[in-house]
């Protein structure tokens, strides 16, 4: 006797029970994400810019892993003359969801050039950030926080909005993790912290600044070109 419709008609019936048992357990996976995602968003009272300078560097991608293993969004104020030698860098800062700004090609002290040389200092960042697939920048940073109706009027020219900071983490200084970790504390809704790439202790005080942030219903937010205050992303 030919039992062969019956027994594809059994394995049928058991695969199509093991489909309907799978989707049964995703469902209520799916309904749980879909919740937790707004909850998240609703924990979120107010945003801060948190920035590092000076990058890409070879510290970057331990930089890069300190703040996605932690859930942090950052603008990274690259110099163009390591853009331009670290391509896979830059790429690598966008791969992670931060956001990638202008520091200037050398760091000079900018108020100290004339326009033209000003003017080479930025736009030749701008076209190695922008080749190195970081995207054209809208925000500048003059290295040392140092500005003038010079270096403003360049920057506009090409489109960007110039940014300072709200707090000094002074890592560039020698801080200590634990004094970074108190300057992030200092940070409220729209204020923006200047840290650098290359700190060792940056890097250490990252999950601390993480869960200050968390503890005060803050979150890591991106720089408004409009504003130039931390807004949601």
């Amino acid at each position: 006797m030919n039992t062969g419709p019956r027994r594809s008609f059994r394995v049928l019936g058991k695969r199509l029970a093991v489909v309907a048992t799978a989707v049964a357990s995703a469902v209520p996976l799916a309904l749980t994400a879909a919740a937790a995602a707004p909850a998240r968003a609703a924990a979120c009272n107010g945003y801060v810019g948190l920035t590092f300078d000076d990058g890409p560097s070879g510290n970057t991608s331990a930089l890069l892993g300190a703040l996605q293993r932690n859930g942090l969004r950052a603008t990274m104020f690259n110099q163009g003359q390591y853009a331009a030698v670290n391509p896979a860098q830059v790429r690598a800062q966008v791969a992670a969801g931060m956001w990638v700004a202008n520091h200037s090609y050398t760091h000079p002290h900018l108020t100290g050039l004339g326009q033209a040389q000003i003017d080479s200092e930025i736009s030749r960042t701008q076209q190695a950030i922008a080749g190195a697939g970081g995207g054209t920048p809208k925000l500048f940073r003059p290295p040392y926080g140092e500005t003038n109706a010079t270096v403003k009027s360049v920057a506009a020219k090409y489109g960007l909005t110039q940014i300072i900071w709200d707090v000094d983490s002074r890592d560039w200084n020698g801080a200590s993790t634990d004094a970074i970790v108190q300057a992030a504390a200092r940070l409220t809704h729209g204020q923006i912290i200047l840290m650098h790439d290359w700190s060792a202790n940056t890097l250490a005080a990252i999950p601390r600044i993480a869960q200050g942030l968390t503890g005060r219903g803050l979150c890591a937010g991106m720089i408004s070109p409009q504003t130039g205050r931390a807004v949601a992303p």
